[in-house]
């Protein structure tokens, strides 16, 4: 996996050539990490204070799809006109671009759903978007406890779209690599 570009405009977007997987998520969730632990690399500027991903970030997997970091959302220390831009930005790309092969929401374990994930759920539905949750920093959390959040987020999302992920120990990316693939890659491809 390798960097591709930075964008803030469709017309600055690589061609819709290849599926892509949207990583959505609160600032501080652990995105980067994420990126940087399924890439096997540092591949992702990961940062103490969250709100660094300012534009859409381009990462290629091979010849087979990209994956695309967004900025991240919740974090008030930017401008209103700052985080109004994002938003449209966010907005128009998952709207318009036609290659999304679904949205990965990352989600610090230990938080949880509000009504910013329910919109983001709400309008990956409305889009026809299929979306997986991954509960991240898993490991900052007993076993009791995470099989239990995973079994509340399970309950709403159902059992195969829920992964417990530790990025520091990197435990559960398998699955999630492996269920994107043959989830979404394998069908956007016999589909183009």
């Amino acid at each position: 996996m390798s960097f591709l570009l930075s964008a803030a405009q469709a017309k600055d977007y690589p061609p819709a050539l290849l599926p892509e997987v949207v990583l959505i998520g609160r600032s501080n969730a652990g995105k980067s990490s994420f990126l940087n632990a399924l890439a096997n690399q540092k591949i992702a500027r990961v940062s103490a204070s969250p709100g660094k991903t300012r534009l859409l970030n381009f990462f290629t997997a091979g010849n087979h799809y990209r994956i695309v970091d967004m900025p991240g959302y919740g974090f008030a220390a930017r401008s209103g006109n700052e985080i109004r831009s994002w938003r449209k930005m966010i907005e128009k790309y998952l709207i318009e671009r036609s290659c999304i092969a679904g949205l990965i929401l990352i989600m610090d374990i230990r938080r949880s759903w509000a009504q910013d994930e329910e919109m983001i759920y709400s309008f990956s539905q409305a889009l026809g978007r299929p979306l997986f949750v991954v509960l991240n920093k898993s490991d900052k959390l007993k076993k009791g406890p995470q099989k239990e959040k995973r079994r509340i987020m399970s309950n709403m999302l159902g059992p195969e779209n829920v992964f417990l992920v530790s990025s520091l120990k990197k435990k559960g990316l398998v699955e999630v690599e492996s269920a994107l693939f043959e989830s979404w890659i394998r069908h956007w491809k016999e589909g183009v």
